[in-house]
């Protein structure tokens, strides 16, 4: 097996043998202590909040291989109306992701992040400095509501 596979501490193994002395079981506990911390702390993070930002969980290692966490805020949509990301592009790097769906009350549909220019049929989003825009194309379905999410890294 190779040895410079990135994520093996995210793996904790499933057995261990504790000794019975107790400052060799101390010294035990102390690893796996720090092996459960590292592998639980190293998971994507399942939080999805509104008006504020939270940590997703995933490292980046864009620059001189030191670790970049991303950022994750959800945005609940009703309508085409442009949305208040409140996100400061000059303290951020970059987006990792950015997706989101919506309903016309019949079907669901995924929203794509794209350019300023319309798409038939579809409806796309593009992010300002200040704003969330929708573009909808012609024949699109009625936006009713939805969700988009947006994922960012920080400047190192």
């Amino acid at each position: 097996m190779s040895s410079n596979i990135i994520n093996q501490v995210a793996f904790l193994r499933t057995s261990r043998n504790f000794p019975e002395e107790l400052h060799q079981l101390t010294v035990e506990v102390n690893k796996a202590y720090v092996d459960i911390a590292n592998c639980v702390n190293s998971r994507t993070i399942s939080l999805f909040p509104t008006g504020n930002s939270a940590i997703t969980g995933e490292s980046y290692f864009i620059k001189n291989n030191q670790k970049q966490q991303s950022l994750r805020q959800f945005y609940p949509v009703t309508s085409t109306a442009p949305i208040a990301h409140n996100i400061k592009f000059s303290q951020i790097d970059r987006f990792t992701k950015t997706y989101g769906e919506f309903t016309d009350n019949v079907n669901w549909y995924a929203l794509i992040p794209g350019s300023n220019v319309a798409i038939s049929g579809q409806i796309s989003f593009y992010l300002t400095p200040t704003n969330i825009i929708f573009i909808v194309g012609a024949g699109a379905p009625a936006l009713t509501k939805g969700n988009i999410v947006l994922e960012w890294l920080s400047n190192p």
